[in-house]
């Protein structure tokens, strides 16, 4: 590429999480090389309804250069170990989707086969008594990863709940002390190309022109740039993911600060619990064909744990996914890009992957097609996985309780999905790739979480008697109750890290 085709300027779209998410990565990534703008408005609201990460939050973190004990600071942080799922296999079933692996010793092999062998003979226990990370959180207990692998700590994987909203903020302040020019201004109009297949100019609200070389669709469900301005489309998944609405509201703090989420299934959809520093977010997510709005607002608001903070906030999606995310010279990421229900906190982090496979694509002002149609595979490949393994969560449950849980549990589901569940059901195996952002762990602990009994399992376990098995399976929840017992009260790690961000400041 000739330095006369290099990108000079890049306008964002919509500030939020997506927005400044986007500003401050590529601000890092492309330093001083070109100017970077945000245009918001003050006057439009922000969804913010992501509080819930993965560990992946801490990549894009580091990326960045924030400073883990300020940005926790900042944005009333706490840990999260993993997701608690309550009735969801069935009505009395609670069981935990942990993050990092189960088991702890490599000579033991083949954990989940091993597990299956010893499940069939009555000898393991439940799942979660080999998660160090489900151990920890249940105990109220957190602590720094260890870097070395060869250590059982290095399975004490942790992601953060916090308030999306302050994460924005904190996340312009940073941009900004880079050089990132916020633009506070509503679009009322946008100009296209000649020939209508990129966009040269946004018009302000003020008359002011605001052009680009690279426009990042950060303009919410609506796709300003995207999809009213390029018509990307839209695949819609509602028939496989039928939840379409959401209430939320927040609750005063009435406890311990617990280190995991909690999904709770309800009637026509599920309800989230996330525990902050300063109080506690709460949402029902569901079907408007199972239930009306006056009634999920009613079952939230009495399944609370305190006091509600401010009146419940209705919000409407479709599921599904921008056909093209990238389309001419724009970019869509966060809810422009598409939207996966919130139930495995994978929002915040299709932001981040999509920012990471954008700087591996990042154009010139020719915008290759190849590479644009490169992204866009990628893009819809991730986004394709992660839908499989949310729908998961409903096909397999064993609930026919109410008109929601029988049409889940019964639907059709895509075939890259029903091939996973029937080779788990023959015989134990996981299906996973080394690329995909759900781990075989992380199958495993949904599959059998809500009763999947596989038939069988793989018969070159039992090359090791049923004594050895059974000895290595109780030494290692000997060794995670060991590993798990000295460390630090949730709580008190939070006040260790407001003590080290005061020092660094």
């Amino acid at each position: 590429m000739t330095a006369d085709k290099a990108i000079r300027s890049i306008t964002i779209l919509g500030g939020g999480t997506a927005g400044w998410m986007a500003a401050a990565a590529l601000r890092t990534a492309l330093g001083r090389t070109c100017e970077i703008q945000l245009i918001e408005s003050a006057e439009i609201g922000i969804v913010g309804v992501g509080e819930a990460t993965i560990p992946a939050i801490r990549q894009f973190n580091a990326m960045i250069g924030l400073k883990e004990a300020a940005f926790m600071r900042n944005t009333k942080a706490s840990l999260k170990l993993g997701i608690e799922f309550v009735g969801w296999g069935d009505r009395d079933r609670r069981y935990m989707h942990p993050f990092g692996v189960y088991g702890l010793e490599a000579e033991l092999g083949d954990f989940h086969q091993i597990y299956l062998r010893l499940r069939e003979q009555g000898l393991a226990d439940d799942l979660g008594a080999y998660s160090v990370c489900v151990q920890a959180a249940y105990r109220g207990r957190v602590g720094q990863v260890s870097t070395d692998p060869a250590s059982p700590m290095s399975r004490l994987f942790s992601a953060y709940h916090f308030d999306a909203v302050l994460y924005g903020r904190h996340l312009r302040r940073f941009s900004e002390q880079m050089g990132v020019r916020r633009v506070e201004g509503q679009v009322v109009e946008i100009v296209k190309s000649p020939d209508g297949s990129r966009v040269e100019s946004l018009t302000l609200k003020d008359g002011r022109s605001v052009a680009a070389d690279l426009f990042i669709d950060c303009s919410g469900f609506k796709g300003l740039l995207i999809e009213e301005t390029l018509k990307a489309g839209y695949d819609d998944w509602s028939h496989w993911l039928p939840v379409d609405r959401a209430v939320a509201v927040p609750c005063a703090k009435t406890g311990p600060i617990t280190p995991y989420t909690t999904s709770t299934a309800r009637e026509a959809g599920w309800q989230w619990r996330i525990p902050l520093q300063h109080r506690t977010g709460n949402g029902y997510v569901f079907s408007s064909r199972y239930t009306d709005e006056d009634t999920a607002t009613a079952t939230l608001m009495a399944n609370l744990d305190g006091e509600a903070l401010a009146e419940p906030r209705l919000l409407r999606f479709v599921t599904g996914r921008r056909r093209e995310a990238w389309k001419g010279n724009v970019v869509a990421l966060g809810l422009a890009s598409g939207f996966i229900e919130p139930l495995e906190s994978t929002s915040i982090h299709m932001v981040h992957s999509g920012l990471v496979k954008l700087l591996q694509h990042f154009p010139d002002r020719d915008f290759s097609p190849v590479n644009i149609a490169t992204y866009n595979g990628r893009v819809r490949e991730a986004a394709e996985r992660i839908r499989d393994f949310i729908i998961l969560h409903y096909h397999v449950t064993q609930r026919r309780d109410t008109p929601f849980w029988d049409y889940v549990a019964t639907m059709p589901i895509p075939d890259s999905l029903a091939e996973r569940v029937e080779i788990f059901r023959d015989r134990g195996l996981i299906l996973s790739r080394p690329d995909e952002l759900f781990s075989a762990s992380s199958w495993l602990a949904v599959m059998i979480g809500q009763g999947i009994a596989p038939r069988g399992y793989n018969p070159l376990v039992n090359r090791q008697t049923t004594a050895q098995l059974d000895s290595g399976f109780k030494a290692i929840k000997s060794r995670i109750s060991s590993l798990v017992d000295p460390l630090p009260e949730h709580e008190a790690f939070l006040a260790e890290q407001k003590m080290l961000d005061l020092e660094e400041a």
